[in-house]
C-alpha cells in the first residue's frame, strides 16, 4: 500500500496544472479561516469543483511548494476503495518529505469506506487545511454524516453564471453599468441564445456545437449510472429512466401524478419508491424542486412541485417536449441563478399559486421575511400576456405582503407603477449580469 500511495504522491509533484479561467466562486476566503473548518465543495458533475482546486493550488504554489500543497483524486484508478489507503496515507507523506502539508485537498473522496471518519481523526490530530470535493450529496451539508457536523462549511458550485460564460468565451462586457453599444448588444443577445439552449457546462461551453449535444447526454448517463443507480442500488433503472425523462418533459410533478403515468405506461413503481428515486435525482444534484409557498404544512406535502434542472443544456438534449421552449429555458436559467445567488444564505425559495389559477413563478423567502416576488415572462409585449402575469404578481403581493416586485423579460427595461405598485421590468440577460 505504501508503495501505491508514493506513486499517486509523485504523480501530484509531476502534473503539470492545466490553463484556468478564473470563476468567480469565492473559494480563497476559506483559506485558514478561524476556527479552523473542513471546506466541502460540492455539485454536479463536471461543474468545476476539481479546476477550482487548480486555481487555488496556482495560487498558493506562488509562495509554496508541492511537497505542502497535497492534492489526491480519487477517481484514479489506481487508488484502491480500502479504508488502508486512507489509514497510510498522511504517515507516508511525512515519510516521503519529512515535513507535514499545509493545505490538504481531497477530491472525489465521498466512495471511499469509512472516508468521514478518518476525515474526522485527520481534523481532530491535524493542523493542516483540508478541502473535499464531492458530486453527490454524501459530503454535503443536507447528509454529511454525524461525526463531521459542526466541523464542515459547503460551497456548493454550479455551473457558468452568464458572467462567467462570456468570460470563458473571451468577451468583454462592462458589466458594471450594463449599457451597450449596439455592437455588444447584439454579442450578448447571440451568446444568451446559445448559453440558454446548451447551458453552463464549462466544457460544454468550450466545445465545438457539434459536439456539445453528444457531451451533455455522456454527461446525463454518467449521473443516471454512478451517480443514482450504483449509488442507491436502484434495481429498476428503466423505471427510474422513465420517470426522470417524464419530470424532463413537465414543469411540475406530484407523486400521484408520476405513478398513474408510469402506471399507464406499464411501469410497476409505487409511490414510495417514486418518492425515493426523487431524492435520488435531487441529491445527484441534478433536479432541484420547488414546493408551493403556504403557512400550511399540509398544502406544501399536497400540491405539486415544479422541477428545475441544473443545467438548460440537458432539457436541449433529453427533453423531447420542451427543447425548443423558450419559456421555459428562461424560468430554468433563472431558477439556477436564484439558487447560485442564494446558495451559501438563510433563504427558502417557493412558487406561489391561489385556487383561480394565478401563479407567481418564484417566491424569495429570507429568515421569516419574504423580500422578493420574481415572475418570468419572455413575451411581456403581448397585452394579454403582460396583464395575467401583472395580475399574478400585485394579488401575491398584496397576500403575501411583499412590494419588491420584479418581471424578467426578453428585451424590456422599465420601472412602471401598476395599481399604486412599483414594478421592475428587467431584460433576462441584464438581471443575469447585475449580480
Amino acid at each position: 500500500m505504501n508503495d501505491t500511495i508514493k506513486t499517486i504522491i509523485y504523480s501530484w509533484l509531476d502534473k503539470k496544472l492545466p490553463t484556468i479561467i478564473p470563476r468567480d466562486i469565492p473559494i480563497e476566503q476559506y483559506l485558514d479561516i478561524k476556527p479552523r473548518k473542513i471546506i466541502a465543495i460540492t455539485g454536479f458533475r463536471r461543474v468545476g469543483k476539481t479546476y477550482l482546486l487548480f486555481h487555488l493550488l496556482q495560487k498558493l504554489l506562488q509562495k509554496s511548494d508541492r511537497e505542502q500543497e497535497i492534492y489526491i483524486n480519487f477517481d484514479d484508478e489506481r487508488i484502491p476503495e480500502q479504508t488502508e489507503f486512507l489509514t497510510e496515507l498522511f504517515p507516508s507523506i511525512l515519510q516521503t518529505f519529512k515535513k507535514n502539508p499545509k493545505h490538504v485537498f481531497l477530491d472525489e473522496i465521498q466512495d471511499m469506506p469509512k472516508w468521514s471518519k478518518w476525515l474526522r481523526r485527520v481534523y481532530d490530530n491535524e493542523e493542516y487545511d483540508l478541502f473535499i470535493t464531492g458530486s453527490s450529496s454524501k459530503v454535503s451539508s443536507r447528509e454529511i454524516p454525524t461525526e463531521l457536523r459542526g466541523r464542515c462549511l459547503e460551497l456548493q458550485v454550479f455551473p457558468l453564471s452568464f458572467k462567467e460564460f462570456l468570460r470563458f468565451k473571451n468577451i468583454e462586457i462592462n458589466f458594471d453599468k450594463l449599457k451597450y453599444s449596439e455592437y455588444e448588444k447584439v454579442k450578448v443577445s447571440r451568446n444568451l441564445n446559445e448559453y440558454l439552449i446548451f447551458g453552463g457546462m464549462p466544457e460544454v461551453v468550450l466545445a465545438e456545437e457539434e459536439k456539445k449535444i453528444e457531451i451533455l447526454q455522456q454527461y446525463y448517463g454518467t449521473v443516471v449510472r454512478r451517480d443514482i443507480v450504483e449509488r442507491f442500488k436502484v434495481k429498476n433503472e428503466e423505471g427510474l429512466k422513465a420517470m426522470m425523462r417524464l419530470l424532463l418533459n413537465s414543469k411540475q410533478y406530484s407523486i400521484s401524478r408520476l405513478y398513474n403515468t408510469l402506471k399507464s405506461l406499464n411501469y410497476e413503481i409505487g409511490k414510495t419508491t417514486i418518492l425515493h428515486y426523487l431524492q435520488y435525482v435531487e441529491n445527484s444534484y441534478f433536479m432541484y424542486s420547488i414546493p408551493i409557498f403556504s403557512y400550511k404544512i399540509k398544502d406544501n406535502l399536497q400540491y405539486p412541485r415544479k422541477a428545475y434542472f441544473i443545467d438548460n443544456g440537458f432539457i436541449t438534449s433529453i427533453s423531447t417536449r420542451h427543447s425548443k421552449d423558450l419559456g421555459r429555458f428562461y424560468e430554468n436559467s433563472v431558477a439556477i441563478e436564484i439558487l447560485r445567488r442564494n446558495a451559501q444564505k438563510d433563504t427558502e425559495i417557493y412558487y406561489w399559486s391561489d385556487r383561480k389559477g394565478k401563479e407567481v413563478d418564484f417566491v424569495i423567502k429570507e429568515g421569516l421575511q419574504i423580500n422578493k416576488l420574481i415572475q418570468v415572462c419572455y413575451d411581456i409585449g403581448d397585452f394579454d400576456t403582460k396583464k395575467r402575469e401583472i395580475e399574478a404578481l400585485l394579488k401575491a403581493s398584496k397576500d403575501l405582503k411583499c412590494n419588491n416586485l420584479i418581471v424578467i423579460t426578453n428585451n424590456y427595461d422599465a420601472v412602471e407603477e401598476i395599481k399604486k405598485q412599483k414594478i421592475q421590468f428587467i431584460s433576462l440577460h441584464n438581471w443575469l449580469l447585475s449580480s
